[in-house]
């Protein structure tokens, strides 16, 4: 051969092979332009190596004008504006079911601020207007929230719609994200700059941290919003946030670790779900997260999964289904997990009787798998299990025991000033009204109890306590802490709520039934046959911050809703019912004794109080 010929032929070779190293040989092997400039940008996935089938424009034009001519997006193609050309067209049954989930939508959250804002109004509001079907296949129309022209309206757009996947985020140092599928699965670092090996576009903001999709998010995924509000991800993962502002709490120093809005987080324990090394996916399902193509109006309805999924119930044991389809859809989502899932295996079943696509049983027990890392965690089975079938604790959720810690914020002030400019990120442009927000305090635990949407007892945490201050445009205070209405009338909110800080061991059966708190008194002095309240609302002095319920000569009386459908503070029947249970614990502090597997005769109880008393000199 021609010492040149074989020359040139090495030069080529040396080209491909380092365009192959660099991540873009599949596009410069289909004759496009991409790759000269985008040297070394990782590829997506080996299932989407082309530049343009998902990002558009020219792939023959040399010029960078004229070939980012047509681009969608450029950055992300993911966005809504343009998911029917992109993600939709090769995934249409993953995005038709994106388009109604809550964390697209955020119907839920709009409709709950308009509830304990201003009243319902019968009307379905949506970051975007969307044509959808509920869970009973009736069609929906979702009005775009541009058209809820009132306080509870300009709050969600102006301060909580950054939150979620219908817009760009990517202002929050630690909780930027992108908008559409993108949001999940190309996360963005924690200052939203690029950091991969293309030189074109290293360190540029606002990009996700690399151009590698994500197929299965971790957790600094979820973290990026669920950070706030009922700080679900903080707490799993062992974190507080018990400040909003850079107190320093280590030889002077903020932390140990600041995350967005300049606030500290400090450990605490873990749920034992993190502990074991499991991820929020590997108990979340796809239809949880990217939803199941309903539209549901609150989040409980979305979710599908319990803790009695894989743990059993007290007297129902986990249930199981053979995969017996080829295109069963527990195969298809384990395309990608360590250990692929077949046919004739026995997966567990969800709440809404669906199949886990990781969650199976072999023998006589039940295993989790780790979506990410296969790792294999046996789930202990309770079902029979003495301490689990106490009499009158069938309506005990799983986690009103074994809940660690629940997040509870006190006391919202929220102040919105006519006469500032705010951004509104739906319509992104600044209007006359900015919103600012302070509070009172926040506690982990003790935390209250009351009755949740389905009838079970439930920790429930403050939703919201909103004070709402309104300045005119002429600097006049037109509404001063005005308690919003709730079913009528001025009053708080509590919402139930699974703080996702759950142990194995569970709360002392003395501390539910002894300590008023649990029932929703708040912190308190107990006086005779009253329970007094000690963290007092500075508006109403008969009304405290961190409970709902008050003890005056033996009545009870609430003062404060629970928010959901049916649910409800407990009545004074059964607070006394709880706090006669007192009378056994100081001898049968054990759960497991068999007094407890019958009914308890509180009439004997009465006697046995009032025998004690009589004996008295």
């Amino acid at each position: 051969m021609n010492i040149r010929i074989f020359t040139a032929v090495c030069v080529l070779a040396l080209v491909v092979l380092l365009l192959g190293v660099a991540g873009c040989s599949r596009q410069q092997s289909d004759g496009s332009t991409c790759a000269e400039c985008h040297q070394g940008l990782e590829p997506a996935s080996a299932t989407h190596p082309e530049c343009v089938s998902c990002h558009g424009g020219d792939p023959l034009a040399a010029a960078e004008q004229a070939s980012h001519r047509g681009m969608f997006g450029p950055k992300n193609p993911a966005d809504p504006k343009y998911w029917q050309k992109t993600c939709g067209k090769c995934h249409p049954y993953q995005l038709e079911r994106v388009r109604a989930n809550l964390m697209y939508t955020n119907t839920g959250m709009i409709k709950n601020t308009q509830a304990t804002w201003e009243g319902e109004d019968d009307t379905l509001y949506a970051t975007r207007p969307e044509a959808v079907h509920d869970a009973g296949g009736e069609a929906l129309e979702l009005k775009s929230v541009t058209q809820l022209d009132n306080l509870s309206g300009e709050l969600y757009r102006k301060f909580c719609s950054l939150c979620h996947i219908g817009i760009e985020s990517n202002r929050i140092w630690s909780g930027s994200h992108a908008s559409g599928c993108a949001a999940c699965h190309f996360p963005y670092n924690d200052n939203t700059t690029y950091q991969g090996a293309d030189r074109t576009v290293k360190g540029k903001w606002p990009h996700s941290a690399s151009h590698a999709m994500a197929v299965l998010p971790d957790n600094t995924v979820c973290m990026r919003c669920h950070n706030r509000s009922g700080r679900i991800a903080l707490s799993y993962e062992g974190w507080n946030d018990g400040n909003t502002s850079e107190v320093p709490t280590r030889q002077g120093r903020p932390g140990p670790r600041v995350i967005g809005g300049a606030r500290n987080i400090t450990r605490i324990q873990a749920d034992i779900h993190h502990e074991k090394g499991m991820e929020c996916i590997d108990c979340h399902t796809s239809r949880d997260v990217m939803g199941d193509g309903y539209a549901y109006e609150n989040m409980y309805l979305q979710t599908e999964i319990a803790c009695e999924d894989c743990h059993g119930s007290a007297t129902v044991s986990p249930q199981v289904a053979v995969i017996s389809r080829e295109n069963d859809e527990a195969l298809r989502e384990t395309a990608h997990y360590p250990r692929r899932m077949q046919q004739g295996d026995a997966m567990v079943l969800t709440s809404k009787g669906r199949k886990y696509s990781n969650v199976f049983q072999e023998g006589e027990k039940i295993w989790v798998q780790g979506k990410r890392d296969g790792k294999l965690h046996e789930s202990k089975v309770i079902t029979g299990t003495p301490e689990h079938t106490v009499v009158g604790h069938e309506r005990m959720e799983c986690y009103a025991c074994h809940s660690r810690s629940v997040a509870q914020c006190y006391g919202c002030h929220t102040e919105y000033d006519q006469g500032e400019l705010g951004t509104d990120f739906i319509k992104g442009v600044k209007t006359p009204g900015r919103f600012s927000e302070s509070e009172d305090y926040r506690m982990l635990y003790p935390f209250p109890l009351a009755l949740n949407q389905r009838g079970k007892v439930s920790t429930v945490t403050p939703g919201c306590q909103t004070f709402v201050t309104v300045i005119d445009p002429q600097g006049k205070k037109v509404l001063d802490e005005y308690v919003t209405l709730f079913k009528g009338r001025p009053q708080l909110r509590f919402a139930p709520f699974f703080g996702h800080n759950t142990g194995p061991k569970a709360i002392g059966c003395a501390e539910c039934h002894a300590n008023p708190a649990f029932l929703g008194f708040g912190q308190h002095v107990v006086e005779d046959n009253s329970i007094e309240a000690t963290l007092i609302c500075e508006k109403s002095e008969d009304k405290p911050l961190d409970g709902y319920l008050t003890m005056q000569y033996g009545r009870v009386r609430a003062y404060s809703a629970i928010t959901r459908e049916e649910s409800r503070p407990f009545n004074a029947v059964e607070v006394k019912k709880v706090l006669a249970v007192n009378l056994c614990l100081v001898c049968h502090d054990d759960p497991k004794d068999p007094i407890y597997q019958k009914e308890l005769d509180y009439n004997a109880l009465d006697t046995c109080l009032n025998r004690a008393a009589s004996a008295q000199p």
